[in-house]
């Protein structure tokens, strides 16, 4: 995995990834509808530390990121996260505030964590997921970073370690291996939709 160079970049805006950031609920019986679908089932709102605690159904995001090759950019998460510190992931994302848009919470997770803006969102999936620390919608989308348009990446340091871009084979054989010590859920979504990790032609 070629690494690339950690870069300190501001904090998380206002209002997002804080104890007290509110945040979307869902109905989880409602149908959840095709990658892109506009609008999410919401029932109300709650503090992010109270989703957390009580594991409420909620939105997240997450977002492959492509390089010009068909690489995939895999980040060790910091030992600081709340959920999975210190594993592997390759989607950056995270969970839909109040009032937010799927695509606009991807991309605003996509500028925090890794320093890209402006790149198009192509959806990808539109699932459930559900485990003992957490269960949301998972809005998965796939980005194409192009270095001359978007620029170099920078990686957010409270939420990225160190990242690096993987062949989708060698991302397709981690997440087969259960010790890979890729995030659970990730690997989930990933390993239920193959195609998804379908090298370049």
């Amino acid at each position: 995995m070629r690494r690339v160079a950690l870069a300190r970049t501001p904090g998380p805006p206002a209002g997002h990834g804080g104890g007290d950031e509110l945040v979307a609920l869902l109905d989880p019986a409602a149908d959840p509808g095709p990658p892109g679908t506009p609008g999410l089932p919401v029932t109300g709102a709650a503090p992010r530390r109270r989703v957390r605690r009580l594991n409420l159904p909620h939105a997240a995001t997450g977002v492959l990121l492509r390089d010009g090759r068909g690489r995939v950019l895999v980040h060790r998460r910091t030992t600081t996260k709340d959920v999975h510190p210190g594993l592997l992931d390759c989607l950056a994302g995270g969970v839909v505030g109040a009032g937010e848009d799927a695509g606009a919470a991807a991309a605003r997770e996509l500028a925090e964590e890794l320093g890209v803006r402006g790149a198009p969102l192509r959806p990808l999936l539109r699932t459930w997921y559900r485990d003992e620390h957490t269960w949301y919608l998972a809005c998965v989308y796939e980005v194409v970073h192009d270095v001359a348009v978007h620029g170099e990446l920078v990686l957010q340091p409270a939420e990225v370690a160190c990242a690096g871009w993987v062949e989708p084979d060698a991302l397709a054989a981690l997440l087969r291996d259960p010790a890979g010590g890729v995030v659970p859920d990730s690997r989930a979504l990933l390993l239920g939709a193959p195609a998804l990790l379908a090298p370049w032609a």
